[in-house]
């Protein structure tokens, strides 16, 4: 099994990086984008006969406590086979 987390900022947060990968994007000629939001992709595998259940729940926590900033980030955690 593989754990995947996707963090991004919260839509109310200024994304600098966002800002600047959009303002390179127009200076390149790329036109009609809205808006970037520049994130982190993690990805755990995890030991055969992992509990999901269990996993889910300790992953969870250390999304909060570690992987990301619950006061300017969102996270999504994703277990797949």
């Amino acid at each position: 099994m593989k754990a995947k987390i996707i963090v991004t900022p919260k839509k109310a947060v200024v994304d600098p990086q966002g800002k600047t990968v959009q303002s390179a994007l127009a200076h390149l000629g790329y036109t009609g984008v809205r808006a970037v939001h520049v994130g982190k992709y993690i990805e755990i595998e995890l030991e055969p006969g992992t509990d999901r259940a269990a996993a889910q729940r300790a992953l969870d926590d250390a999304c909060r406590k570690f992987l990301s900033n619950p006061i300017i980030e969102d996270y999504h955690l994703e277990i797949v086979d």
